[in-house]
């Protein structure tokens, strides 16, 4: 009896140890809650965060039980983080929760996605396609780029909507839209130093010009390139950009080769190539690395550079015409080993 005594409290001193020592060994941590949740946050996802940051974020908010769990959860849907605002539920199942963030509650979200060289045009359908927001009223609003505070020169909007992966509520108004991007590309400037409006206005289209001309690596060395090129005094290129970005920008179309009756015409505003200087405004909206070797270009000595190969996108660079034709031979003999590509 006093045997049994003796060991009926020892196990019933186990279970009250037990229930002591669970929440220090993290024993009684829920790993996921049922779902489907209740109420309404938003998470706002930063630029180049991670899985871990973003989970940790939503446990602290009560959106989600545990975060190793969660980056388990969103490791297995092989999905990938974008940046952005997303609405949460308290307490949502790790499996909903990652569906929000990977844009699979589409239900309850207007996407869209643009791609860093987007001419005007082509985003404004974009955005119309993914929120439903018509064509026509998103122009309008473009064409009355004062009202979203980018430099007075501005036509519309063009060079200022930021590409990128985007989430909004169900009936967000198109002008909040496109502030949110317009922000985006102003607040790039800004921290990169450029504040005067004028100023931003010079880099942005300089950076348009980046964007649409030169491999990722390559785009501080082609903004400084550019700069040097409007130099005053410069007898090598008289101040002439030469980019045929610009002047098939200004064409309304897309193309690798020009003619010389098209070099040569003045009345295309975006001619780089018989007017003097930048032309008259960007040609596309450039990312978030033309925009930063704009404000910032690498000091060099170039005025010439050539994409020679347009799968990697390799650029040669070049202080004089001699040695510039001879990469421009390189880009031809590229576009002769493949035909069809430099159309």
């Amino acid at each position: 009896m006093a045997l049994l005594i003796t060991l009926t409290v020892f196990v019933a001193a186990v279970a009250i140890g037990a229930q002591f020592l669970k929440p220090l060994l993290g024993m009684d941590k829920v790993s996921d809650y049922p779902g489907p949740g209740t109420g309404s946050v938003t998470v706002t996802v930063a630029p180049g965060s991670g899985p871990k940051l973003v989970a940790t974020n939503l446990q602290s908010q009560h959106v989600i039980a545990d975060a190793d769990s969660f980056v388990a959860a969103f490791t297995a849907a092989g999905g990938e983080l974008s940046p952005g605002d997303f609405t949460f539920k308290t307490e949502m199942k790790n499996s909903d929760a990652v569906n929000v963030l990977l844009g699979k509650d589409s239900s309850k979200v207007m996407y869209f996605a643009l791609s860093a060289g987007l001419r005007i045009g082509e985003s404004l359908d974009a955005i119309s396609k993914g929120s439903g927001i018509p064509l026509s009223e998103l122009k309008a609003l473009s064409d009355s780029p004062s009202q979203f505070g980018v430099p007075a020169p501005a036509k519309n909007l063009e060079g200022f909507l930021a590409p990128g992966e985007y989430r909004f509520p169900l009936g967000t108004s198109a002008k909040d839209i496109l502030q949110k991007l317009v922000t985006a590309t102003t607040d790039e400037l800004k921290a990169q130093g450029v504040t005067d409006p004028t100023k931003q206005y010079q880099a942005i289209t300089v950076a348009s010009i980046v964007q649409a001309e030169g491999g990722q690596a390559d785009y501080g060395n082609v903004a400084g390139a550019i700069y040097n090129r409007l130099k005053p005094g410069n007898t090598e290129t008289n101040g002439l950009i030469q980019s045929d970005a610009t002047v098939t920008y200004g064409l309304g179309t897309k193309t690798f080769h020009l003619t010389d009756a098209q070099k040569a015409d003045k009345g295309n505003p975006y001619n780089t190539y018989a007017n003097v200087g930048l032309p008259v405004g960007p040609i596309g909206s450039p990312g978030k690395t033309a925009i930063d070797a704009a404000a910032k270009p690498t000091a060099n000595n170039y005025l010439y550079w050539v994409t020679i190969n347009l799968d990697t996108k390799e650029t040669k660079f070049s202080s004089t015409l001699a040695e510039h034709l001879k990469y421009v031979d390189q880009y031809n003999a590229w576009c002769a080993a493949n035909a069809g590509r430099c159309v």
